[in-house]
């Protein structure tokens, strides 16, 4: 085989290169040719009888090299002598050779054309057919971006929309079934006389389990065409992922984070949150036995208060006043409908218990009315408390989808509902063997109305928890105030013996309700809106500096 060679690059003025044949030594070639100057790649000395046929068997010594060949010299560009201990690997790439006569695969590709032909095949092909026009190819066409500049206002108000639709829907679903919870336990508890505390609320929180079931076969149905394995598979990770956002509080966990289980952390928020949500729903079964109606209305809803007191150290929420004045507003008007007449108002309570009405209980029995007070209070700041925790610690960070954040809330509200009923049925011998509570299921009429107020009261805390997941727990707990004056509206359609005139204390506290909740809207839809918006603006700058 003969042997190659292959020109190196040099600082010298462009010249042509050539190959030689084996029976050619490079002295000729740079005599015949002072511009050429080949190297050959292999010295047969140094290798194997087997190999001299190989193209790189006669590489010359690095003492050999020659930069540039004039005569029997070897010159730099300024007409010096010099060594090739001079020449680095960075002075590669700072030669002007002229390569034209190289084979291709070594030319150097920065003196090709920088033209669009540049990346064309070297071999031939339809392009040289006559008739063929090079421009109607849809591979040569320049390409156009289609990308299109993000209007940050226009994209924070489409997702503030879309999030505030989502929590339109579900508020008028916890109002519908929260009303229906609060006219079901009230009858149960004074008209029936099944008055078991501890137990109702065990039954209201461990209907809870039944969430993420009934929300799993909505999707179903809704995906039906998908397979049953693809579908599943999706809902886990779709579920694993978001539990992984939430844990971390990020949108997009690293994948080091990504390959650890958020099973540990989601059964420790799980039970920490569950316990804080039944010692504050206890304390209203503790406390309506001990204290009038009115009193537990008033101060059981001051919650959305201590909702928003820790919302701000918490939740790092800032501090506005129109969010304060709203939530002094509706407060007053549940202190007007509690005290406004001489018969309570009829009041629910979020774990599924009810009071007041004409039915209930008057005042001269509450023997314990201070104890009661305090009580309740209690449970209010707790509940506020419990509100603020969910949103902090089981809900995904904001920037979140609406309907990721719906089917997890749903999820961790199952969550609550499986702990309820695997741990909190404890206490329940307990109640019984000390007799502070006899065990006794409801029968009869009172097990369909029990059915019928825990189902309410399932659908009404699923909703709420998606509505603190969209928006926030101030505007929710401020939305549930409403069910009082929406209550009073259904006593006055209500058949006798349950109708109930509407009074007009009832009015002017629903009106003043009414006018705290838009208010408090209005300010939190501004907020969302303007946060989404920096964020946005925050991104966009982000991908121009890139």
């Amino acid at each position: 085989m003969p042997k190659e060679a292959i020109p190196l690059k040099t600082r010298s003025t462009p010249r042509s290169t050539t190959l030689h044949p084996p029976d050619r030594h490079p002295d000729d070639s740079a005599s015949s040719d002072p511009l050429s100057s080949p190297i050959l790649v292999s010295q047969s000395s140094s290798r194997q009888p087997s190999r001299n046929s190989s193209p790189f068997s006669e590489i010359p010594p690095p003492g050999e090299w020659s930069r540039e060949t004039i005569g029997d010299k070897t010159v730099d560009k300024q007409g010096e002598v010099e060594s090739d201990s001079d020449l680095g690997f960075e002075d590669w790439n700072d030669q002007d050779v002229d390569d034209s006569n190289m084979p291709s695969h070594l030319r150097n590709s920065n003196q090709y054309p920088t033209d669009r032909r540049s990346h064309q095949p070297l071999l031939a092909s339809k392009t040289d057919a006559p008739g063929y026009d090079e421009s109607t190819r849809p591979g040569l066409l320049p390409r156009r971006s289609t990308l299109h500049e993000r209007d940050p206002e226009a994209q924070a108000s489409y997702e503030t929309r879309k999030r505030y639709t989502y929590a339109a829907i579900f508020l008028a679903l916890s109002l519908i079934s929260f009303t229906v919870q609060t006219e079901t336990a009230v009858y149960i508890q004074h008209q029936l006389k099944w008055e078991k505390a501890y137990c109702m609320l065990f039954l209201t929180h461990g209907s809870w389990t039944l969430l993420w079931p009934a929300q799993l076969l909505i999707l179903r149905i809704q995906k039906w065409n998908t397979p049953w394995q693809t579908f599943w598979r999706r809902h886990v990770q779709l579920l694993r992922q978001t539990a992984l956002m939430v844990e971390h509080g990020t949108l997009h966990p690293s994948v080091r984070v990504s390959q650890r289980s958020p099973v540990p952390y989601m059964m420790k928020m799980t039970a920490f949150v569950t316990c804080a949500l039944t010692i504050a729903g206890g304390s209203w079964y503790v406390a309506v036995n001990m204290t009038t109606a009115s009193d537990l209305t008033a101060i059981y809803n001051c919650s959305a208060f201590f909702a928003y007191a820790f919302s701000v150290p918490l939740l790092h929420e800032r501090f506005q006043w129109s969010k304060s004045i709203a939530v002094a507003i509706a407060i007053a008007g549940v202190f007007v409908v509690a005290y406004g007449d001489s018969s309570p108002a009829k009041h629910g309570s979020k774990s599924g218990g009810g009071a007041g009405g004409d039915n209930a209980p008057p005042a001269s029995e509450a023997d314990k009315r201070t104890v009661g007070n305090l009580v309740i209070g209690v449970g209010s700041v707790l509940y506020g408390l419990y509100e603020v925790l969910y949103k902090k610690l089981a809900c995904p960070p904001d920037g979140c989808s609406p309907g990721r954040g719906m089917i997890f809330a749903n999820f961790f509200g199952s969550l609550i509902g499986s702990f309820t009923l695997l741990v909190l049925w404890i206490p329940l011998p307990i109640l019984h063997f000390l007799g502070l509570e006899t065990f006794e299921l409801p029968v009869g009429k009172q097990a369909w109305m029990m059915a019928i107020s825990v189902l309410a009261n399932a659908t009404f805390s699923g909703s709420f928890l998606v509505l603190i997941s969209l928006t926030s727990p101030v505007l929710s707990s401020v939305a549930a105030l409403l069910t009082i004056f929406i209550v009073a509206i259904v006593d006055q359609l209500l058949p006798e013996p349950l109708n109930s005139p509407l009074t007009p204390a009832a009015i002017v506290g629903g009106i003043l309700i009414i006018g705290a909740f838009l208010l408090l809207s209005w300010a939190t839809y501004k907020e969302m809106d303007e946060e989404r918006r920096k964020k946005l603006e925050d991104v966009s700058e982000s991908d121009v500096e890139d």
